[in-house]
């Protein structure tokens, strides 16, 4: 424990911030200054909050809660209900306005998580994370592919369909409905779903059309559309999360 014990100090007290005290999401290649990104919240504060539980520190936990606001605030596409891959308080803008799949999907598996971990949540904050939840899954019935995938770009049938993402909205919806954060009628859109995700997993239980590694859309939507289609390791975990999920449901 001492590893996660100093991690999470580090995510604490010295991960750089923006403004509003958000936390800058922070890659190999760049320290993405003033940045928020969707991918923070799965990688970084879901961690955080988990060790506030286990080590009993209220900080860690309150900080979480307030990055999942913060975030949300700033990553909502008020017109669709989905969110934007990124935001930069130095441009106060949302890069190219891309509504990238996998992004999203790392909210919708990671909000069920976040009620799991924090289970006296202030009822103010569990409301405005469900409403949000809500609004995404309402956008992701209408852009759901008759296949039952989803796109890289959600709402551009023009991009390629993307396992991961659908893996991860997969996973939080059927996980949210059994926590009761989402009702029943959500169930046959994640259903739908999982027929795809079966047909793309191979003998050797490779998960196929997973895009690679996807930095920030800075300055065009098709950015996305170009990222490689490879195996991933997070291809693979969304899939056994989202395949362990449906067990629980599936005879």
């Amino acid at each position: 424990m001492s590893v996660c014990r100093e991690w999470a100090a580090c995510v604490m007290n010295q991960y750089p911030r923006s403004e509003e005290n958000g936390m800058i999401h922070r890659t190999s290649d760049s320290l993405n200054n003033g940045e928020l990104w969707d991918d923070t919240l799965y990688m970084a504060v879901l961690f955080l909050a988990n060790m506030g539980r286990i080590e009993g520190k209220k900080e860690y936990i309150e900080e979480s809660l307030y990055q999942y606001l913060v975030h949300i605030k700033y990553l909502t596409d008020k017109k669709t209900g989905l969110f934007f891959h990124g935001w930069t308080f130095e441009g106060r803008h949302n890069f190219a306005e891309g509504l990238w799949g996998r992004g999203n999907s790392w909210l919708t598996a990671s909000i069920p998580e976040i009620f799991e971990i924090v289970k006296d949540m202030p009822e103010h904050t569990a409301r405005f994370l469900q409403f949000a939840l809500l609004s995404q899954a309402d956008a992701l019935t209408k852009y759901q592919d008759p296949s039952g995938m989803w796109h890289t770009l959600i709402d551009d049938p023009d991009s390629y369909l993307e396992t991961s993402a659908t893996c991860g909205f997969g996973y939080g919806i059927l996980k949210s409905i059994r926590m009761g954060i989402l009702p029943d009628k959500y169930k046959g859109m994640a259903l739908k779903a999982l027929s795809a995700v079966m047909d793309r997993i191979g003998d050797d239980g490779v998960v196929a059309d997973v895009s690679y590694g996807t930095p920030m859309g800075r300055d065009s939507k098709d950015f996305y559309k170009e990222i490689p289609i490879k195996p991933m390791p997070y291809g693979q975990a969304m899939a056994m999360l989202f395949l362990i999920e449906a067990a629980k449901v599936v005879d």
